[in-house]
């Protein structure tokens, strides 16, 4: 009885908790205008533990955008019509896409359609500029990304400034807040609360929600709530709360087929009135008395509060969450394609529901999915925005550049603000005790992918990556690391997206942001496109303590060798390397190409070296090297192909590393087909030529930075 009474406990511990957590979105953000809050799903996931934006392109870009984007809109409208014909019948007559683009200029709304059709007179209910306030419960890597999905479909549609309010936890908050501060979208507003101290006892359900209309429609309804209404849900589009669905299925307390949780439209000044907190918690605590568990989280409890307060609730018409499972009415909710507002893929199965519409649904959903998000970054004309500090100083850079200079284009690229999202999969690592863990730092673009599975076989420690990608491109990533079976057991790798943007290959900037969100007190600054001798990680951190690396500024050399041959045999150990070096199976790394950059490693000694040796900078050197975390960063004026590592060893040398070669360790270069920035770095003359211009301005500026120390850096370069 006592350990009854215990698991009773429990489950009433775990329904007040997400109680709590919802609650504390709805009654404590007090600084929402007009009370009013668009709160959709939630997007917590069982995933155990995460502001303002500006301005950041000419107006004459945001036009082009706009442009863009009508296009888009066009062409998507018609793809998708003809997808909806050959589903079931003819629905070309009203376009879904039209939507976005007929929507009065002053925000006008539908009024609700009778029958579920669109025929209805519009009535003006929003304003031009009105701010529209959206919440969403959001925990976990996975929920992280998948909410992108949601915003960008918003964002598309949008024609008002929106205000997205996150209950997150530590991971969440990390991914999506440099997320949007790196999206920098004008008229967007995004803040933050704290959901860790209540995680732990919560579970939500997921939920995928794609909007395929203006949320100012939906914001407006509002205005239709009488005076007694403070909540806004659509009907239940499945039996659950019907109770017939197997034997002995008895669900919780509704008023007929009970209401989703999907969508909610929530009047907060009302809420607070009719003290909502004390009523949903007393629902809870009589409910679970009786029924033990809720099976929904959230809205069961909702269910047995609307049942209990009927006269509080405005029923949406139920296009505004549509929810796609199997044995559902949804196709009940619409009479043609162009009806609907928002689709709830509220199913196990997500893409794969039985739906006649079910192709013209995962299109549009793709369709987000894949959505180049720079687009989105559009000015609202007439609504004004304040400027941020990181806008002012962009558009500060931008002014100071000269249209005429023939380097324009590289210094253009060194302000141009790349999306990133942070651990883009699920990511986990546990600090070591002896304070001596190394991260593997490297950056890849789509054409490197293969290498992913044969590092994580070389190195078992922490890694952490940026890739250079597309959307699209990141969706393909996703698929291909979660289809590996390599990969998906690897959980102590940090994926890291920079969105592409710009003509140049941003390569400083991209290992910059692997080496800032390394996690470790040393990181092994490396290529994707090398493999690292069998054992390295262990025998790096012994290197480490050996060497005192906590009490003195050194840089570990791993000495680095290459083949010609796709397939290799992997040495074991120096000794076989050695001898495939004397066969000619191996070579040093670019010794044939450019001698200089690994010469000063000194392989004549390393070959008979059994511990480690100093060796002393020689100008185009640049080695791999194991540094602490909190190392200089990459010069991120170097873009493209070309001295991007250099710069980073003189840097290393002027702040007096000292460089110690490991006599032990190496690491093999494997081929691979040219990239697009060294094709064009061999083949224009005007991109080497600034490639030249940016060094000597490097070198002036270490001159100014280091001093007297770093002046032998513009005498070597006076000497090349």
């Amino acid at each position: 009885m006592h350990l009854l009474c215990r698991g009773h406990l429990k489950l009433l511990v775990v329904s007040l908790t997400a109680i709590v957590l919802l609650t504390g979105l709805y009654l404590l953000t007090g600084n929402l205008e007009n009370d009013r809050s668009l709160l959709l799903k939630s997007c917590l996931t069982d995933t155990p533990a995460v502001e303002v934006f500006e301005r950041a392109v000419f107006e004459s870009r945001v036009r082009e955008l706009e442009e863009e984007n009508s296009q888009i809109r066009l062409q998507l409208s018609q793809s998708q019509g003809t997808t909806a014909q050959l589903a079931e019948g003819n629905y070309g007559n009203q376009q879904w896409g039209a939507s976005a683009d007929t929507v009065p200029e002053d925000g006008d709304i539908i009024a609700e359609e009778k029958d579920n059709h669109t025929d209805c007179p519009r009535t003006s209910t929003v304003q031009k500029c009105e701010l529209i306030h959206v919440a969403c419960v959001c925990a976990g890597h996975n929920a992280s990304r998948d909410v992108v999905t949601l915003v960008k479909s918003i964002l598309f549609h949008r024609r008002n400034p929106l205000h997205f309010h996150f209950i997150t936890d530590t991971v969440a908050n990390r991914i999506l807040s440099s997320l949007f501060q790196s999206w920098m979208v004008p008229s967007v507003q995004v803040s933050f609360y704290d959901a860790d101290e209540l995680k732990s006892e919560v579970i939500v359900l997921d939920t995928d929600i794609t909007f395929a209309t203006d949320i100012a429609e939906l914001w407006g309804i509002f205005k239709r709530f009488t005076d007694k209404q403070v909540i806004g849900l659509v009907e239940n589009q499945s039996d659950w709360y019907l109770g017939n669905l197997w034997k002995n299925h008895k669900p919780w307390p509704a008023l007929g087929r009970g209401f989703n949780t999907g969508v909610i439209l929530l009047y907060l000044k009302r809420l607070r009135r009719i003290s909502w907190e004390q009523m949903w918690r007393l629902t809870a605590e009589r409910e679970l008395m009786s029924m033990l568990s809720t099976s929904l989280a959230d809205q069961d409890i909702f269910n047995a509060f609307i049942k209990q307060n009927p006269v509080l609730v405005h029923q949406l018409p139920c296009f505004w969450n549509v929810q796609l499972s199997d044995h559902t009415r949804s196709e009940q909710c619409y009479t043609e394609v162009s009806d609907l507002k928002v689709i709830h893929w509220n199913s196990p199965k997500k893409l794969r529901v039985k739906n006649k519409h079910v192709e013209f649904f995962r299109n549009l959903y793709l369709t987000f999915l894949e959505y180049d998000g720079n687009l989105l970054r559009r000015e609202l004309f007439g609504c004004s925005s304040q400027s941020s500090p990181e806008g002012v100083q962009l558009q500060a850079g931008l002014e100071e550049l000269d249209e005429d200079d023939l380097c324009y284009d590289f210094r253009r690229e060194r302000l141009t603000v790349h999306r990133v999202h942070l651990y883009f999969l699920q990511y986990e690592y546990t600090t070591t005790e002896d304070d001596t863990d190394i991260t593997l730092v490297a950056q890849l673009s789509m054409d490197r992918l293969q290498m992913l599975e044969a590092i994580c076989k070389h190195w078992e420690g922490p890694i952490s990556l940026a890739l250079y990608m597309s959307d699209a491109e990141a969706q393909q990533f996703l698929r291909y690391a979660q289809a590996s079976e390599i990969l998906k057991k690897r959980k102590n790798v940090g994926y890291h997206i920079v969105y592409k943007e710009g003509q140049f290959y941003p390569v400083n900037l991209v290992r910059n942001i692997a080496l800032k969100n390394a996690n470790t007190p040393y990181v092994f600054l490396t290529d994707v496109d090398f493999l690292p001798m069998y054992g390295l990680y262990n025998y790096l951190r012994k290197s480490v303590v050996q060497l005192d690396m906590a009490h003195t500024k050194k840089a570990l050399v791993v000495p680095a060798f290459e083949t010609l041959r796709y397939r290799l045999s992997f040495p074991k150990s120096k000794a076989e390397l050695l001898s495939m070096l004397d066969m000619g199976t191996l070579y040093t790394f670019r010794y044939h190409v450019w001698q200089k950059g690994h010469a000063p490693t000194n392989y004549a000694k390393w070959r008979t070296s059994t511990t480690p040796y100093k060796v002393e900078w020689e100008p185009d050197f640049e080695p791999y090297v194991v540094v602490r975390r909190n190392c200089p960063e990459y010069d991120q004026r170097f873009v493209g192909f070309g001295w991007n590592k250099v710069s980073h060893i003189m840097e290393l040398d002027a702040e007096e590393y000292d460089l110690m070669v490991l006599p032990n360790a190496f690491m093999i270069h494997m081929p691979h087909a040219p990239s697009f920035d060294i094709s064009k770095f061999r083949s224009s003359s005007s991109y080497r030529n600034c490639l030249n211009t940016l060094k000597d301005e490097f070198h002036q500026d270490l001159s100014r930075k280091y001093g007297a120390t770093a002046l032998k850096y513009l005498t070597a370069q006076r000497n090349i």
